[in-house]
């Protein structure tokens, strides 16, 4: 089975924004064994789609068409795909009675186009919009199925997850199981984690390993596909025993959405403790993905930026003459400032960072030189030196920062 995403928009094509749909999509569709094996981007010309749909039906059996349903004069993809396929548009009547409905109880004045948001094609099965007004559609055609989608991200994928999903199981996958099970690992390159996974499973059989690497995290896919339930996973504990013998300590959990900020929160509820932190290089960026994790309330009270020396000797109280001994970027540094956040603050836990997030070179260090220092109450204070690739970015080299700090602190709760 191939199955192709077109991505429809002039603004995806001349790079004013980014194409976060074709990845969503792709990824979905990866988990329902329906890999999309080609993607094509296409502007909002109508000659110049139909051109592309024409040519998608002639090396796939699913087509996708995605973005350009709304009411205005660029929104062509729904007139389109019924001219491309030799069909007219027929209205849902209800929906656009509710649209209508809409419009009125929020006192906006409707245009005569809005009516095309609930137009589908002929024949076809109309997919509800659970967060907007423009209807998908469903439709299938000499044996072949295209698949209508609208553009906005909020609205694409809650339609790919409560209307395309279910519909796409129910079509694909009577009668055949697929077991899957997505690991979580940080710490390891890609192609040393795979090399060392192959190694570790090679006398496994009917089981697929793939891998994908995320900004914050690189995720290893296992799937077994034909069996039954209990036998698939009975499989794939079994594999993930034997990945975990070699690759624990880099493992930090198991789940497609999963977070190392996640976890780490979660943990610390568990322990009731609380945590601070006193960012330099990060700027804040550790306390902010902390906060973004719902009841980080309940382990962060606040923490500190100190980006200058000076911030740092007097909001975190450094003695006088620790950096300039040893350096802004220094072990005894980064030691200073968790030590300091954390009784300025009276937690449990104390993180700190500091460092060269680039582009030049700090103190003869080179960007991707990193120190987080770890302070937990009761015990030593624990230092790493971290040597981020410089090529990768500031941005980067920042976020990755943030997610070893984070792997330190699971270390640490786990143990």
């Amino acid at each position: 089975m191939d199955a192709e995403i077109i991505s429809v928009g002039t603004e995806i094509v001349l790079g004013q924004i980014v194409n976060t749909n074709a990845a969503y999509l792709a990824k979905k569709l990866t988990q329902l064994d329906l890999p999309a094996t080609y993607q094509t981007t296409v502007d909002d010309q109508p000659q110049r789609l139909e051109r592309v749909i024409n040519h998608a039906l002639t090396r796939a059996q699913l087509v996708f068409v995605c973005g350009g349903l709304g009411p205005t004069a660029d929104d062509i993809t729904m007139p389109t795909v019924a001219r491309t396929l030799g069909v007219d548009l027929q209205t849902d009547n209800q929906h656009w009675n509710w649209i209508q409905q809409t419009f009125k109880q929020r006192q906006i004045k409707m245009e005569p186009d809005n009516i095309r948001q609930a137009q589908y094609l002929k024949g076809g099965t109309p997919l509800k919009n659970p967060v907007g007004l423009a209807l998908g559609c469903w439709d299938e055609i000499n044996g072949k199925i295209v698949v209508v989608l609208p553009g906005p991200p909020a609205e694409f994928q809650a339609m790919v997850e409560e209307s395309l999903i279910p519909k796409l199981k129910e079509h694909f996958q009577t009668g055949k199981q697929i077991t899957s099970r997505t690991l979580n690992f940080l710490g390891r390159p890609e192609s040393q984690l795979m090399s060392e996974i192959q190694e570790a499973t090679q006398n496994e059989t009917g089981i697929s390993i793939t891998s994908y690497v995320q900004p914050t995290a690189i995720q290893v896919r296992l799937t077994v596909r034909d069996l039954p339930k209990k036998e698939a996973t009975t499989k794939i504990n079994r594999v993930q025993k034997s990945i975990l013998a070699f690759e624990k300590p880099y493992f930090f959990g198991v789940g497609d959405d999963l977070t190392l900020a996640n976890v780490v929160v979660e943990l610390l509820k568990e322990k009731n403790w609380k945590l601070t932190a006193a960012e330099s290089l990060t700027g804040g960026m550790f306390q902010s993905t902390i906060c973004s994790v719902p009841g980080a309330s309940n382990i962060f009270d606040g923490g500190f930026v100190t980006y200058a020396a000076s911030a740092k000797e007097e909001l975190l109280g450094i003695p006088n003459g620790l950096i300039d001994r040893y350096g802004v970027v220094s072990s005894e540094t980064a030691a200073a400032m968790a030590e300091g956040c954390r009784q300025k603050l009276n937690t449990k836990i104390g993180i700190g960072f500091t460092g060269v997030a680039g582009p030049d070179a700090l103190e003869n260090h080179p960007a991707g030189t990193v120190w987080v220092g770890l302070a937990i109450e009761g015990q030593p204070t624990k230092t790493v030196q971290l040597h981020l690739a410089s090529y990768i970015g500031r941005q980067a080299i920042r976020t990755l920062s943030v997610q070893y700090g984070l792997q330190m602190i699971y270390r640490e709760l786990k143990k």
